[in-house]
């Protein structure tokens, strides 16, 4: 029990680094602390992380619990909706962790699984009223299994029919399959020499592999997919440039997708989920004290 513990307590400060480093790190298009943006402010994120974690971490709590529980904390304590993704993409992650012995990518991911099988009704119910209360901007809306009408499917089939247009659902279909793969894949290659630039690293990557869907939802498939085009070709020179040119360039793009009312959410979400993954997997990574 006291190993248990001491898991969860290590479980939950790589879940506060996470979110910190989301909001440390000037991300294009994202709230930081160096650029507010889209009506809010870092310290909404860092105070809704706060307000997350006990529900997210509750020893024994079902999946749907953990989700409407730290979603309900959220609103209390920001008033908006600042973290439904993360939370989303957490729950079964933390849940997981009460289920292995061995804490690597493989295990945990195979514990992931488990509970991904064992999603039912209730927690359907639960992360349905979540995303009715987070109201997000589209989220939800859908042909089948809509928020806005009770579910009659389990929470894993209800995120199944949204994983063609939803990256956060598709988690729950594919075993959080981009986390455990792109997400720790790009955190183990990076070659950044701070713990914001593995995580800029890491949000470009998901960023340049695929459409984000918090701009597919706002602003439709032709801005989704150019703004992915040009993260991959802003990570790729980021590479090849130097750190202050780099900065340079990627603060005139947050200044210009704001303005444009852009923000690559899902990305970030995906971000952070995968730097909670890999800063409890691998405690040096991101310079985690290990209980």
């Amino acid at each position: 029990m006291q190993a248990a513990d001491e898991l969860l307590a290590r479980a939950r400060d790589a879940f506060l680094l996470a979110c910190r480093l989301d909001v440390e790190t000037a991300k294009p298009g994202n709230v930081s602390v160096a650029s507010a943006g889209h009506g809010m402010q870092a310290a909404q994120f860092i105070d809704s992380a706060q307000a997350a974690a006990p529900a997210l971490f509750a020893r024994g709590a079902s999946v749907g619990t953990r989700i409407l529980e730290a979603v309900t904390r959220t609103r209390q304590i920001a008033g908006c909706n600042t973290n439904l993704g993360i939370v989303l993409l957490v729950a079964p992650l933390a849940a997981a962790l009460e289920r292995t012995a061995t804490l690597d990518a493989a295990h945990w991911q195979a514990a992931v699984e488990q509970v991904l099988s064992t999603l039912d009704l209730d927690d359907a119910r639960a992360a349905y009223r979540a995303i009715a209360l987070a109201n997000p901007g589209g989220l939800g809306d859908a042909p089948e299994q809509s928020v806005h009408a009770p579910p009659t499917v389990d929470l894993r089939a209800a995120m199944s029919l949204a994983a063609g247009r939803d990256s956060i659902a598709r988690q729950y279909a594919n075993g959080f399959a981009d986390i455990f793969g792109a997400g720790l894949d790009a955190l183990a290659r990076s070659k950044g020499t701070t713990a914001t630039a593995l995580t800029l690293d890491v949000f470009l990557t998901f960023l340049g592999a695929w459409p984000d869907s918090h701009i597919l939802r706002k602003h439709g498939e032709t801005l989704a997919q150019s703004v992915t085009r040009e993260a991959r070709e802003r990570h790729a020179q980021a590479r090849v440039a130097g750190p202050e040119a780099h900065a340079a360039q990627l603060e005139a793009w947050d200044a210009e997708l704001k303005a444009r009312g852009v923000n690559p959410g899902t990305s970030a979400d995906l971000t952070v989920a995968a730097l909670f993954a890999g800063a409890l997997i691998d405690p040096q990574r991101l310079a985690i004290t290990p209980v």
